[in-house]
């Protein structure tokens, strides 16, 4: 396996501390970069844009509006499409179990962009890194998550993955809330990943804000305290 550049997996790993993920079936269009900012406001390192039903024409309207957004200097990551990705020129691509191979991404995007895979164990872990993987999205941590069906490895499978994979930024999700996001750094995690924690319940963009703030709050502390630097 060959590890990330020791520049690009420190960038990297520092915009990982708090990926908000704007979910269009959590959010809604309307307001999905509104209370994206207002993650950003609150200290999210970067933002994935989601939307499992949504059609590609509307993923890249969303993606270039968040383009063209307050969000200088914080990552956009488009899940599973690296298409849209590419049209919006965003910083990446998450992939998921059944999205396309990270070497056929990769061919669309070419290099310099990110491109993250989801791993529930070592050995998938151990894969994406020698598919070329810069970073990996690890979980479901806890159950809770967003997707229903989906095996929950908790802190000693997230450790597991992040000791088998150390060269490799991960970034823990699944059910994770300010309560629960130091564990995961002082488990290997380079940061979070999260959605309902921020995102649930229809939330005016100050309290997106708070939520945000309290989960970076509890990242930092665990990373000052000894976790993953």
């Amino acid at each position: 396996m060959s590890a990330p550049e020791p520049s690009a997996a420190t960038l990297i790993r520092s915009h990982l501390r708090l990926m908000a993920i704007a979910d269009l079936e959590v959010i809604g269009p309307d307001r999905l970069v509104e209370l994206a900012l207002a993650a950003i406001a609150g200290g999210a390192t970067a933002i994935q844009l989601r939307g499992k039903k949504s059609a590609a024409g509307e993923l890249l309207a969303i993606a270039d509006a968040l383009r063209a957004s307050q969000t200088e200097g914080v990552p956009l990551i488009v899940n599973d499409r690296a298409d849209v990705a590419a049209l919006a020129r965003a910083h990446g691509v998450h992939l998921g179990d059944d999205d396309l191979p990270i070497s056929a991404a990769r061919r669309i995007l070419g290099p310099g962009f990110w491109i993250g895979r989801t791993a529930r164990d070592a050995t998938g872990a151990e894969a994406a890194a020698r598919d070329g993987a810069d970073y990996l999205g690890v979980g479901s941590v806890f159950a809770g998550g967003s997707k229903a069906g989906v095996p929950v490895i908790g802190l000693p499978g997230l450790a597991a993955v992040a000791s088998a994979s150390a060269a490799w930024p991960v970034v823990a999700i699944g059910g994770i809330t300010a309560e629960t996001a130091g564990a995961c750094i002082a488990a290997g995690a380079a940061g979070v990943a999260v959605i309902g924690a921020l995102f649930a319940g229809r939330p005016a963009p100050d309290q997106v804000t708070q939520r945000a703030r309290a989960i970076r709050a509890a990242v930092d502390g665990a990373r000052a305290g000894g976790g993953n630097r």
